[in-house]
């Protein structure tokens, strides 16, 4: 009878499998606190995509910068400030609006442990400015 050696074929399976899972983003939802500690935003489930939501924002609660004038007049505190995010590569992708100058950026989003890296982009993704914001819960 011969036997075949199946340990390194399975260390194989078994590392293949486990890069195959890594490479899944993680899962986007809790609070997270703004790099300035102004804004806290929830990032939920919003029908088949997730959305972020400001819960509280210190400082000017209005819309001010908002360039519709019918909407510079309303709370921050319910606005989707993260919207259309989904999974992309290692991460996700999304709009970011930056109530304080009123424009919405394409946006990247990675998450490492209590950290959530966001990226708001303009030019294609060229240009690109980003923040270190922290999970709170």
């Amino acid at each position: 009878m011969k036997f075949v050696n199946l340990a390194a074929p399975l260390a194989l399976g078994l590392s293949i499998l486990s890069q195959a899972a890594s490479a899944q983003p993680a899962d986007p939802t809790g609070t997270y606190l703004s790099e300035s500690g102004e804004t806290r935003v929830k990032i939920a489930k919003c029908g088949q995509v997730f959305c972020g939501t400001i819960i509280s924002v210190q400082g000017e609660a209005k819309d001010a910068n908002n360039p519709d004038p019918a909407l510079k007049t309303r709370n921050l505190v319910g606005v989707h400030m993260i919207s259309d995010i989904k999974p992309a590569g290692e991460g996700f992708t999304g709009q970011l609006y930056n109530y304080k100058d009123g424009k919405t950026y394409t946006g990247k989003m990675n998450f490492q442990g209590q950290a959530m890296k966001l990226s708001g982009c303009v030019l294609g993704g060229l240009i690109c400015r980003t923040q270190t914001w922290s999970k709170v819960n």
